[in-house]
């Protein structure tokens, strides 16, 4: 399924039906008077999360979206019906955003939430609401109220424990085949990963935390380089990130692990200061490849800068379940 995380609709809620100006004129009725019913209530647009969607692909084909108006009213009482609301499911973890005002204003993230994104128009009154004793046939009736119209933005932010963050082909989708049941595309070339793979990590005591594996940034990315930034809204739900690092240095000339680390941190603060503050566990990814005196030099290289290195290897699995532990001891913290 191709997964699409923003789009651009159109609501409109229906109008309310217009009052009725109707007179009783009936055989043996010689003092009918008024008898127009008032209009319907316009149906709203209500959004609700929907925890069986992954993506917005839905809004890619359509974008324009309308509610029932209400019926109008009709003479010997009778009132209209009330359009029906016209309900739109999106993924859990979807942010409303006005189109014009670029203001949040509404972020489902919880299964079932639900918004009232348009407000139907209110039905008018029918004349038999407007008879007083010095106006026994009013001919008065309301018009009913437009139902609200706009435009909005939906951003889905994928709702995730730990991110995965690092340049391409670090070996974050090696990582998350290896931790989880998830099954991102691996192959030796940059940029494999072209859309957010989620996976659920399974610990002893039957502890689980849901892991997000982030296209790969490079330098650059929060002005488009690469991929761009258009993925780094799913890592700002996240606890807490795991930074991946690559110890063979075969993903470019001037690369080292301790200088990747300070280009992908330097992309979040520039994205949105607050991801760069969020705890991170770094990792040197492919230590099998390297003789060990080589390993212990680089993690000697973070260690001066007060960063903890863990080291592991994704294929092999060596080191993989400390570096779940350390993730876990900051998704759930003992209370």
């Amino acid at each position: 399924m191709q997964f699409i995380d923003e789009a651009v609709i159109h609501v409109k809620a229906g109008d309310g039906g217009n009052g009725s100006a109707a007179m009783r004129r009936e055989d043996n009725v010689p003092h009918g008077g008024p008898s127009g019913g008032d209009g319907g209530n316009g149906g709203s647009v209500v959004i609700v999360s929907d925890p069986h969607m992954a993506s917005l692909l839905d809004f890619k084909y359509k974008r324009h979206y309308k509610a029932e108006r209400g019926e109008h009213g009709r003479n010997r009482d009778q009132y209209g019906a009330a359009g029906v609301d016209l309900v739109i499911k999106v993924p859990v973890g979807t942010v409303i955003i006005d189109e014009k005002s670029n203001e949040p204003i509404a972020d489902l993230d919880t299964a079932g939430a639900r918004f009232v994104l348009a407000q139907g128009g209110i039905g008018g009154k029918g004349n038999i609401h407007f008879k007083t004793p010095w106006n026994q046939a009013p001919k008065t009736a309301e018009p009913g109220t437009p139902g609200e119209e706009r435009t909005v933005r939906l951003e889905l932010k994928l709702l995730a424990d730990v991110g995965l963050l690092g340049y391409p082909n670090v070996g974050k989708s090696t990582f998350i085949a290896s931790v989880s049941r998830a099954r991102p595309k691996v192959a030796d070339y940059p940029f494999t990963t072209l859309v957010p793979n989620l996976g659920v990590v399974r610990l002893s005591d039957d502890r689980t935390f849901v892991i997000a594996d982030i296209p790969g940034l490079i330098e650059g990315a929060s002005e488009g380089a690469g991929l761009g930034h258009q993925f780094l809204r799913h890592v700002e739900r996240c606890r807490a990130l795991l930074h991946i690092v690559d110890a063979t240095f075969t993903t470019g000339p001037d690369r080292a692990p301790l200088a990747d680390y300070h280009v992908i941190n330097g992309e979040l603060a520039s994205y949105a200061p607050e991801l760069a503050d969020k705890p991170q566990i770094v990792a040197l990814n492919k230590s099998d490849a390297l003789p060990a005196e080589e390993v212990a030099a680089i993690r000697e290289a973070f260690r001066a800068e007060g960063i903890e290195l863990h080291v592991m290897s994704a294929a092999t699995g060596e080191g993989t379940q400390a570096v779940l532990e350390q993730l876990w001891a900051h998704v759930r913290p003992p209370t």
